[in-house]
């Protein structure tokens, strides 16, 4: 499986990248209701019933993708993460916000914890200006909590090395 992932901003998960789209992405209608609820309902209706403990969404995504990971194995899954039109909104947002931050690169791996953690640092320690937005967006959603979950289980290193190449 090729994960190819829009790296940006999202509303529920704080960014969405490798970990957020292989367990949202991956689910089934009922699944997604699942992963919302962080494993309450498989009824999308419910789902909304279950929104108030967001530790326990970013968790229950990390814990999809270990399913997702286990189903297709690691050595035949790969990871790319396009970090351009960086704004606070996901791609699924019917009228997104236009992006304020430069694009930073696209970034590849056979480990989605390394690429998901090494485009939160890179936003994070960027000098753009435009930034702002996306970082509290990150933070108010405590959006790093799904890599630390992943990495938790075992799914990835949140240690990565960055290999330039023109």
């Amino acid at each position: 499986m090729l994960m190819l992932s829009h790296f940006k901003g999202h509303a529920m998960a704080g960014f969405g990248g490798a970990l957020k789209n292989m367990s949202i992405g991956v689910a089934s209608r009922d699944g997604k209701a699942w992963i919302h609820s962080w494993g309450n309902t498989t009824e999308p209706d419910k789902l909304w019933d279950y929104v108030e403990n967001q530790d326990a969404f970013l968790e229950s995504m990390a814990e999809a993708c270990e399913g997702v990971i286990d189903y297709f194995k690691p050595e035949n899954m790969a990871y790319i993460n396009v970090a351009n039109r960086l704004s606070i909104d996901c791609d699924c947002d019917s009228n997104p916000h236009e992006p304020e931050m430069a694009d930073i690169g696209i970034f590849a791996s056979a480990d989605p914890v390394a690429v998901d953690q090494c485009c939160y640092d890179q936003i994070i320690n960027s000098t753009d200006k435009g930034k702002t937005s996306l970082v509290n967006r990150m933070h108010e959603k405590h959006a790093i909590h799904t890599v630390e979950r992943a990495h938790e289980l075992g799914l990835g290193n949140r240690e990565y090395e960055i290999i330039n190449v023109d």
